[in-house]
């Protein structure tokens, strides 16, 4: 690893906002700049003042899921997933965001917890995609399931997402659509639950979902954008304070959190 603070790069954001983030790393003499160990740093969620929004219902085992919640709230979610306009919601601003090997939480008036890993697209002021990161969209499936008006219980309070470990700089949606999610959560040593799916079973193109979230909206700093989930524990199970849980994204890495009562 290299420090590009040393090549005028102040922040994230500089280079997230240039035309071409990817030709521009491709351009440094990165012999030239200091070396970085790896064990000497803490990585941080990979974003600034970004917000981070998600998108829902994206993966066909979502919809089903999210539909065996509840009656009450089956045939929104049905309705939703065939619709042209996609479901869209404010998950976290920057400063509550997780990182790598940090502390996500569960809340503590809900029973059924669950984490969602998610690609999430990291986007400029201007929408364009400039990289992706491996995201963790903790939900309060009870809650949500009770009545569609709970959502933002649901979905937002302290340390409901995380981010990391780090951002996939111009990588094609094609590309990206080849590699596989995968979730593994550990109790007491031991693994409770493993599952993997692909990005490619994504309904909507990444496209769709950054035009949708830019209409009538703007992000000055960029935003990132979680894609939705396609892998959900069953129904018997839910999250405890003490689980580690482990999501990979080919071609990114893998982010790894402890979990607390929050």
């Amino acid at each position: 690893m290299v420090d590009l603070s040393t090549c005028g790069l102040g922040a994230l954001t500089e280079l997230l906002e240039q035309e071409d983030a990817r030709a521009f790393l491709s351009g440094l003499r990165t012999e030239d700049l200091p070396g970085l160990a790896q064990e000497d740093m803490t990585l941080l969620a990979p974003l600034e003042s970004q917000e981070v929004w998600a998108a829902g219902v994206t993966y066909q085992r979502s919809k089903t899921a999210r539909m065996e919640e509840s009656d009450f709230s089956a045939t929104a979610y049905d309705r939703v997933y065939e619709a042209a306009r996609p479901e869209l919601f404010f998950k976290a601003l920057a400063h509550k965001v997780a990182g790598p090997g940090t502390p996500v939480g569960i809340r503590r008036d809900s029973r059924w917890n669950v984490p969602e890993p998610e690609l999430a697209l990291v986007i400029n002021s201007r929408g364009r995609i400039a990289g992706c990161t491996v995201g963790n969209d903790l939900s309060s499936r009870e809650i949500e399931g009770e009545n569609l008006l709970y959502l933002p219980q649901a979905k937002i309070y302290r340390q409901s997402c995380a981010l990391g470990p780090v951002i996939r700089i111009g990588v094609s949606e094609p590309e990206v659509r080849q590699w596989h999610i995968s979730l593994g959560i550990e109790r007491t040593g031991r693994t409770v639950y493993n599952a993997q799916t692909s990005i490619g079973n994504i309904r909507r193109s990444f496209g769709e979902l950054v035009e949708y979230l830019f209409r009538s909206q703007d992000f000055p700093q960029g935003v990132v954008l979680l894609t939705g989930t396609g892998i959900v524990p069953p129904k018997e199970f839910t999250l405890e304070a003490g689980d580690r849980v482990t999501i990979t994204i080919e071609g990114i890495g893998v982010l790894e959190n402890s979990v607390v009562e929050v």
